[in-house]
């Protein structure tokens, strides 16, 4: 296990600039510690979110929303589908091939129902420019990956 992860910052305004320009989240907002981009679109109030816990950066989905939390959950439940695979073949579309990425769910201690998963390690640590692409690609994955899951999607709940 290596050293806690202090300062980044840097990271996290790379990765904000690549989901702004990306256009699939509403707000997007960087604290010293954490990334927060809104879910577009969601039937209710999410969060996508980039932060460090010890010496890993983590990718998330959060909602304090029992209810949509339990409509992905019933999706994947419905379809067979695992969130692994799932995940695993946004990550291929953005350009991270080989680069599992195992998924947490549970309510956090601050009661957010969450998905979360590491973001893989890079050569050079979490402060170089690579780091800033895999993060982005990998919170652009989970975008597109839970967008098409339960009630993410208004429309979804409109047909």
């Amino acid at each position: 296990m290596g050293q806690a992860l202090t300062d980044i910052r840097p990271v996290l305004e790379r990765v904000a600039r690549v989901a702004r320009d990306a256009g699939v989240f509403g707000e997007v907002r960087v604290s010293d510690s954490r990334l927060e981009c809104e879910a577009l679109g969601s039937a209710e109030a999410a969060w996508y979110r980039l932060e460090a816990e010890g010496d890993s950066l983590w990718v998330s989905l959060v909602m304090k929303d029992r209810w949509l939390s339990e409509s992905i959950e019933s999706d994947l439940m419905h379809t067979g589908d695992s969130l692994e695979e799932l995940l695993e073949e946004e990550l291929v579309d953005q350009g991270l091939e080989g680069k599992p990425m195992p998924c947490q769910h549970f309510r956090s201690d601050d009661l957010l129902f969450t998905f979360r998963s590491a973001v893989p390690r890079v050569p050079g640590g979490w402060t170089t420019e690579s780091a800033g692409v895999v993060a982005g690609q990998c919170l652009l994955a989970y975008e597109a990956c839970f967008r098409q899951l339960g009630d993410m999607h208004e429309s979804a709940s409109d047909e």
